[in-house]
């Protein structure tokens, strides 16, 4: 039995803690906040209650096997899911309202011919046809297993070029041949067409931290994912998924320390040895498991870096391509009308402005080969005046004091703090009003019924993950000569693992519970563990 310290409390370092700890190892979690969970938190106020994390669960079979590995009780017996039908509903600055159903490969063609115009639903189902041939060639490798010593071979982009004229490997763009990476914006307008139809596949990278402008054409596997396997919600929010994996680790005798903030990360004999916590204890281990942004280790490390020549870095800074959001809670008087479709996506009027506003002119790296700190080469810029804002509407009665009242999540993706100033309460607040303004479009009378809201800004989510900028972490995708995977599970210190969204497999709750896998994988079957069969 080995004693493991867990640094973090997070998604992806719980979902490693209960798995070793059924593997009969010591696991002990050292969290710095006073909560679990990590990003995926809880905002209550008068009855009302919020997610702060991710709204929606995609591919919830990750978690189904965490709870048949680690219990007898499963997923389901554990928290409430429902899948989200309509899974989305689409609002654009033209006036074109689109509901698209719940994992319905005929049912999304159907509603974007009748809303797009015949031809629509056959281009956009012939995209998915092919992310479904990127997903099947990457699912492994990517997902399944930890990263490979000769990881540069996910560095080519699996999106299989469309079999008509003039296609060879290469896209034009702005009327000449270019070489080079083929990002996801060039599919989507070579083979969508209609500007809607772009907006609504460059929406899903959006959704998820990502540029468009430099996501490989692999990212088409995002909107292929959700259209698949469905949308789902948790009663109670996300935040009822987290409980029930802290319950799980605690049920396997997983030892929780919170308001423990771990300062360094103790060697001996070459290896990691244990972890040094704020209040000078040293809490020595056979194995650390970190759960937080690997940025951070060096620091932890004396200022050595846990890397191997040749590794990837951990990236997606602060100006080298991330994103952070900003997300408005708002307590309404009135009922919600029975008919309310559960999520909603306003669509910016001017996408090239906001991906400016947010990546910056260029659009940033968006890997993890890039340096430079908080709005580095970038300088300060504006928020969007009219970004795309998701509207989550729950029928959730946990979220609301009564029938009488409604509980919304407004979001938009954003720029981190650095290059926006989101410290600035003044700034934050004309901001928060924007996002207000944009889902009058998809609930009118909005700011009648407005009894309070709250907002929360990347600042908050810094201060609450410690993640630079408070930026978000997209998922890793192959293509774009690797520079949007992330960190290795293990380092090239022996006994020190990393979990999380900021390791591999990337941002996200699906992914962050697969690199929990991974660490505890790679710790109980050794360095040659390739993934469950």
């Amino acid at each position: 039995m080995a004693r493991i310290a867990v640094i973090g409390a997070g998604m992806g370092a719980m979902a490693a803690a209960a798995r070793l700890a059924v593997a009969g190892h010591q696991v002990a979690v050292y969290e710095r906040g006073q909560t679990h969970g990590g990003g995926v938190g809880r905002f209550e106020r008068d009855g009302f209650a919020f997610g702060t994390g991710p709204g929606l669960l995609h591919l919830p079979a990750v978690y189904r096997d965490l709870f048949v590995k680690t219990g007898k009780e499963t997923l389901e017996q554990c928290v409430e899911l429902a899948q989200v039908d309509p899974a989305s509903r689409h609002v654009f600055a033209d006036g074109t309202d689109v509901p698209l159903p719940n994992a319905s490969r005929a049912g999304v063609v159907r509603a974007l011919d009748d809303a797009f115009g015949a031809g629509a639903g056959e281009r956009w189902s012939d995209l998915v046809n092919r992310a479904r041939e990127a997903w099947d060639a990457t699912r492994r490798p990517l997902l399944e297993e930890p990263l490979r010593a000769d990881w540069q071979a996910l560095g080519r982009d699996p999106y299989p070029a469309p079999a008509r004229r003039g296609v060879s490997g290469w896209f034009r763009r702005g009327g000449g041949a270019t070489r080079g990476p083929v990002t996801l914006a060039d599919v989507a307008r070579r083979e969508l067409k209609d500007p809607r139809a772009v907006a609504l596949l460059e929406s899903h990278a959006l959704a998820h931290s990502l540029d468009p402008r430099t996501a490989p054409a692999g990212a088409a596997v995002l909107p292929y994912l959700e259209q698949t396997f469905g949308t789902w919600y948790a009663r109670g929010g996300m935040r009822a998924l987290a409980d029930a994996v802290y319950e799980r680790c605690r049920a396997r005798k997983v030892r929780f320390s919170f308001g423990a903030e771990v300062v360094g990360i103790v060697e001996k004999d070459g290896r990691a040895a244990g972890v040094e916590l704020a209040d000078g204890s040293v809490a020595e281990a056979d194995v650390v498991v970190a759960g937080i942004d690997p940025a951070l280790l060096p620091a932890l490390l004396g200022g050595a870096e846990p890397w191997h020549d040749g590794d990837v870095r951990p990236g997606g800074r602060p100006g080298d391509g991330a994103a952070g959001r900003l997300t408005v809670f708002l307590a309404l008087r009135g009922a919600r009308p029975q008919d309310t479709v559960h999520r909603t996506v306003v669509h910016a009027p001017d996408r090239d402005a906001e991906l400016a506003a947010i990546f910056g002119e260029a659009g940033g790296s968006g890997g993890v080969g890039g340096s430079g700190g908080v709005g580095a080469g970038l300088g300060t810029r504006a928020p969007c005046p009219r970004p795309t804002v998701t509207v989550l509407r729950p029928d959730d009665p946990t979220t609301r004091p009564d029938e009488d009242h409604e509980a919304i999540t407004l979001t938009a993706t954003v720029a981190p703090h650095g290059p926006v100033d989101w410290i600035d309460g003044t700034a934050a607040e004309e901001d928060a009003d924007r996002l207000v303004a944009v889902a009058e479009a998809a609930i009118p009378g909005l700011r009648d019924r407005l009894l309070w809201r709250e907002v929360r800004t990347p600042a908050d989510t810094a201060a609450d993950t410690g993640a630079a900028g408070g930026a978000v972490p997209g998922p890793a995708l192959a293509g774009a000569e690797g520079r949007f995977l992330r960190p290795a599970n293990a380092t090239r210190l022996p006994g020190l693992y990393l979990a999380g969204g900021w390791a591999h497999p990337g941002g996200g709750l699906a992914h962050a519970g697969m690199s929990g896998t991974m660490v505890a994988g790679l710790i109980v079957g050794g360095a040659d563990w390739r993934g469950s069969q």
